[in-house]
């Protein structure tokens, strides 16, 4: 009787500490959610059975309805799996392959695209498609204000787009266009659509209270309608008048995610091989941190699979910890509230302690032994191409991203720091780059640029026009009294104050990265215009291409310019040295008896570097005609390279031994025939500081005559 007694006890103990998490659970919920404002749903599944299941506010507040079993929200994002994993089993069926083009079902996309764009791509955010969001965004006409917008116009509106944001499996960008590019290509393989192709994938597996919007004003029962305060204090119904479907857009109920959840913690033990593939990463992938539309990397230092949704007030949270055999699903039509931080709240209070161990990665170690001491301040590029700056102030460094990130570093040793927010994340320098370690193990790598400063002329020459064709917008970069370089879209009122890292990289307002594109004559030609999820997207510019017939100098300006005869029958070259306000302060003028045209000036230590062409002088029609004079505009030294037809000096740069040239070079299939064909290559020279030639090179053809 006593060992019985003592058992009842041990099972009374053991029950009230399983419910002590749960309980800790319940207040969490409960400091977030009032009973009376928008609601929020959660579950829990552990070992195969559900432990948790709470429902706490209002589905509706107009009506005061509560959130119930039967409630049925907008899980958004999270939605993503479900895409891939019916892409997944049409592809176990072998009705489709994962390697795989795209343009073998949907042959009117990116069609100048010579690289594969495969499924598996779209399905983990790596084919380089640019987010139809962002897109519509910069179009002046949001996504969320387009009525009935549904999977056709986005499809529309990607057919028309020329090129990807970069090649695809070389970079991950998460991209909601590759998942409704997936609804179309499962209505194409199944002749279904995809909204009923996906009812009754939904009721295979046991939800029968989930599907896909079919209609942006249909009624769907039970619907938990969204709120959010946006800031103002007030809450506010947000009204969805969209219906696009694969990427987001999904209404369920907590019942049955947990039915799914359930079927995902069984998989093994039910042996099955669709929901068991889903949770890995996809076969032959070049990344493997997100999967079958599910994120993959480690969570509360420990192996997770998880994703996270949010859309207008709608907001949820998938979290798996495999190891553990723990789910937790959150879904909430409150705006105000951050689904994914709840959700590791509760992880924490379920999961066993464990202590967290630092394994730096080696190379951490090798680093703090090094010697030798490198310059760090300087810029730094992603693989990607983004641009992260060191520069020192005070005497102390400082890591910066963007316009306004900016992290100071403290110095422990030759070469390596740590970040002042957090000392275990470590910084350390090399030659030509900088690598960040993390204490997980992880790190990440910038590869060094000699990209030096934006000079005036530089600024000068980035004013104009820039058109993009594939959304046909366009955007103007003036220069102000100031100096200063400001942006402004066409289809915007507003000007954006452009912040100049470089001469190759700008941000423009806070949002859009600009890379500047030079032809080989140094001239800029193109701006690549990155806005969140839509990357590289091509600016050509629209006005007229100068090269550099003006620079600055310490008491004003020099300027090169072609100045005719009275008669027409000749023409020379005019250098004018100028004060700041644009008065002259003296003139030269240079050339021969025929023909002479300048096209920019250098400056050098001593003097001046013109380069042009010319008939007067050289061995045919025109030659490359380069002068150099001094400070005061004497000439020099004056040569001209070239042979029989004609040869054209565009611009020049200095070298380690003189100067290098660039221009073009005609050449002929002979010399007599008045038909004879003709094209042009561009042509550098390299010379000495004397002007003698050192050497020559033809890069492509840029004309045909």
């Amino acid at each position: 009787m006593k060992n019985i007694f003592l058992l009842l006890i041990n099972i009374t103990v053991l029950t009230a500490q399983s419910q002590l998490p749960l309980r800790q659970i319940d207040s969490i919920i409960a400091s977030q959610i009032n009973e009376t404002g928008p609601g929020i749903m959660v579950g829990i599944v552990k070992d195969g059975n559900i432990i948790y299941e709470k429902y706490r506010g209002l589905a509706n507040l107009e009506h005061q309805v509560k959130v119930s079993p039967k409630t049925r929200s907008n899980i958004a994002s999270t939605a993503k799996q479900f895409t891939a994993l019916m892409i997944l089993e049409l592809a176990m069926e072998n009705k489709l392959q994962l390697e795989d083009d795209i343009r073998k079902y949907l042959p009117n996309l990116y069609t100048n695209i010579e690289e594969k764009i495969k499924i598996r791509h779209l399905i983990n955010h790596t084919s380089g498609i640019r987010d139809y969001v962002e897109l519509m965004s910069l179009q002046g006409d949001v996504w969320w204000k387009r009525v009935g917008l549904d999977n056709d116009d986005v499809i529309n509106l990607l057919e028309q787009q020329e090129d990807i944001g970069f090649k695809p499996g070389s970079r991950y960008s998460y991209s909601n266009s590759g998942y409704v590019i997936l609804a179309k290509l499962i209505e194409t393989v199944t002749d279904q659509k995809f909204t009923d192709y996906s009812d009754t994938f939904f009721r295979k597996l046991g939800m029968n209270d989930t599907s896909f919007i079919k209609r942006y004003m249909g009624v769907i029962p039970n619907k938990a309608a969204p709120y959010s305060d946006w800031g103002y204090g007030e809450l506010f119904h947000s009204i969805s008048v969209t219906k696009t479907a694969g990427e987001g857009f999904l209404y369920t109920t907590l019942k049955d995610q947990l039915v799914f959840e359930q079927a995902i913690q069984n998989a093994t033990k039910d042996n099955n091989q669709l929901l068991i593939t889903s949770q890995l990463p996809i076969p032959s992938s070049e990344i493997n941190s997100y999967g079958f539309g599910l994120k993959l990397d480690d969570r509360l230092g420990r192996k997770a699979v998880h994703h996270d949704g949010v859309t207008n007030a709608y907001n949820t949270q998938t979290l798996r910890f495999p190891e553990e055999n723990l789910s937790i699903f959150i879904m909430s039509n409150n705006g105000n509230i951050r689904s994914d931080n709840l959700a590791d709240d509760i992880a924490q209070l379920m999961l066993p302690k464990q202590e967290f161990k630092v394994a730096y990665d080696a190379a951490l170690l090798d680093a703090k032994n090094s010697k030798e001491l490198y310059k760090c301040e300087g810029s730094y590029y992603t693989a990607s191409g983004y641009l992260t700056r060191i520069e020192e102030e005070d005497n102390k460094l400082y890591f910066l991203q963007g316009k306004y990130l900016r992290l100071g570093l403290t110095q422990e040793g030759n070469n390596t720091y740590h970040f002042d927010q957090d000392q275990t994340q470590k910084i350390r320098f090399y030659k030509d780059k900088m690598t960040v370690f993390y204490p997980s193990g992880k790190s990440f790598t910038y590869q060094k640029t000699n990209t030096i400063a934006a000079s005036p002329e530089d600024l000068e020459a980035l004013t104009g026009s820039y058109n993009n064709s594939e959304l046909n917008i366009s955007f103007d970069l003036v220069l102000n009294q100031d100096k200063g370089l400001h942006f402004s879209f066409s289809n915007e009122d507003r000007e954006e104050e452009v912040t100049i890292f470089n001469r190759d990289d700008l941000l423009a307002g806070e949002n859009y990265n600009l890379k500047v594109i030079r032809d080989k004559y140094n001239r800029v030609i193109e701006l690549k215009l990155s806005y969140d999820r839509a990357k590289n997207m091509s600016f050509k510019k629209a006005t007229n291409l100068k090269f550099q017939p003006k620079i600055q100098t310490d008491i004003g300006s020099m300027q090169v310019s072609t100045i005719k005869s009275a008669d027409g029958t000749s023409s020379d070259i005019l250098l004018t040295a100028n004060y700041p306000n644009g008065n002259e302060i003296f003139f030269k003028r240079l050339g021969g008896s025929s023909y002479d045209k300048a096209s920019s000036i250098l400056a050098t230590d001593d003097g001046y570097l013109i380069i042009g062409s010319t008939s007067s002088f050289g061995n045919g029609n025109y030659d490359m005609y380069v002068i150099k004079t001094d400070k005061d505009g004497k000439q020099q030294w004056q040569n001209t390279y070239g042979g029989f037809y004609n040869e054209y000096g565009f611009s020049g740069e200095l070298t380690d031994t003189g100067y290098l040239l660039k221009g073009s070079k005609q050449n002929c299939d002979n010399n007599t025939d008045i038909n004879r064909k003709c094209h042009s290559n561009i042509w550098f020279v390299e010379i000495d500081k004397n002007g003698n030639e050192l050497s020559s090179s033809l890069l492509e053809k840029i004309t045909k005559t």
